[in-house]
Parts: C-alpha cells; structure tokens; sequence
C-alpha cells in the first residue's frame, strides 16, 4: 500500500496545491490514522492498516511544537501562508480540538499575523458545539462534501458510523451562514469489484450544484487525486472536466477554484 503516515503534531512547511506554504498541524498519532471515514482515495491509507498505538498530542504539546516551529521559521525569515490542520485523519475528533484552535490562532496572531489558519475537515464532527464555533474562529473552514449521492458516498467515502446523513450534514452546512469552504474530490475509474466510480457526470454534479446554492459557501475548491491511493483502480479527474465543474459552480454566483 504505497501510502504514508505524517508526523504528528507539526508537518513541514509544505507547498499545497490550494493554500500555498503550508505548515501543517496533525493532532492524530504520527504512527496511525483516526478518522470517521475511511476514503479508498486516502492518501493515508485505509483505517484497518494505520490503528494507531501512540495516543494523541495533548493540547500542550500541540503549542509548544507549533510555537517552536514557528519562531524558527520566523527567525530564518521564511514564508508562510497558512497553518493548516490536517494529517492522520480527521483532526475535529481530537477532544481539546477547540482549544488547540484557540492556540493556534494565538501562535499566528504573534508570529505569522498575516497567516491563515485552515482547517481541513470531512464535516462528520461539524454539529458538535465546540467543534462548530471553533469552525467558526479559523480563517478557513474547508468542509467536505464530496457528492450528495449516499450510495456514492458509502462506496467512496466509506463513513465509520451507520447513522451518517447527507441531509444531516447539508444542514450542518448551511448552519455556518455562508462561513464556510466547500472541498469536493472529482475522479474517475472503478472500486475494487469493478464498479464506476465517475462522478464528473450531470448524475452527480447536477444535484452537488444544487446542494451548493443551499449552502452558499463563500467559496468551492475542486480537486482531483494527487498522491497514492490505497486503491489502485482510481484515475484523475481531466482539466477539461475539472474546469466544466468550475464554469458550471460560477454560473451561480459562487466562487470556485479548481486544482489538477
């Protein structure tokens, strides 16, 4: 499975294809994954393979790596564009996850004030008080919706838990009035037992556009795979499609951004 773990608590800097310098904050194990999905397009790999034995980064920890870090990257005068929750999975589930956003907003505020902070995050944990206003507070809040299709989703996306719902979470969605960033994965070739997998197709798209103008986000970000897979069947989405999505997502008034 020619997939990979990330440190934990700080990744980089590393340069995002839609965020620019990024220093990374994991607040799962450097040592296995813990997400309420299991995405086959993980670049991590499947939950099954990666059960952490190391706990999580306390939310002391977390500040003292991050501020080091920071001041390093201060004192040797290099860039940085966002700080960027992401790593092992999914970073809302860590239970200090409000206060170490807290931290973090204050760590920036002190070294790197003109810095974004962005959490990246697949909506499940959203409706979770602490978890939403901390949404809130970051600059910006990347949520993912990658269809509004459930059999897609449970194919694809693969949530953890049975009583996950699409309505559920469009309605989460709307809840932060506009405040928030919708992240969309486009790609193409079959699962494992041969099925499509396409969704560039008007099935998908067509009722995806319609969730988003529920939603207005302030902005969509488009992408397709960029790393290794833990399934190997997966293709990228085209240019051509990519671009026909973000021509068709502008059309109503809502910005989007697409990434190859």
């Amino acid at each position: 499975m020619p997939t990979a773990l990330y440190p934990s608590p700080i990744v980089g800097p590393i340069h995002s294809r839609r965020l620019g310098i990024s220093l990374g904050v994991n607040v799962n194990p450097s040592d296995g994954k813990i997400c309420t999905f299991d995405c086959i397009y993980c670049e991590v790999g499947y939950n099954a393979m990666r059960r952490p034995t190391l706990p999580r980064p306390s939310r002391q920890h977390v500040a003292e790596c991050l501020e080091r870090k920071l001041k390093e990257m201060k004192d040797t005068h290099k860039k940085l564009d966002v700080i960027t929750f992401s790593g092992n999975g999914e970073p809302t589930t860590h239970s200090d996850f409000e206060g170490i956003v807290d931290d973090t907003i204050r760590l920036r505020n002190l070294y790197f004030p003109t810095a974004k902070v962005s959490v990246l995050s697949n909506s499940t944990m959203a409706h979770m008080p602490a978890v939403h206003r901390a949404l809130e507070r970051v600059d910006n809040n990347i949520l993912k919706l990658d269809t509004v299709d459930i059999d897609y989703i449970r194919r694809v996306d693969r949530p953890t838990s049975p009583a996950y719902n699409i309505d559920d979470i469009i309605s989460t969605l709307r809840s932060f009035h506009g405040n928030v960033i919708i992240q969309t994965m486009f790609m193409k070739g079959t699962d494992i037992s041969g099925q499509d997998l396409n969704n560039t197709s008007d099935r998908y798209v067509t009722p995806w556009i319609e969730a988003l103008k529920l939603i207005r986000p302030k902005q969509v970000m488009i992408y397709t795979i960029d790393r290794d897979t833990p399934c190997h069947t997966l293709q990228k989405a085209t240019h051509e499609e990519l671009n026909n999505i973000r021509d068709r997502v502008a059309a109503e008034g809502i910005e989007c951004t697409a990434a190859y």
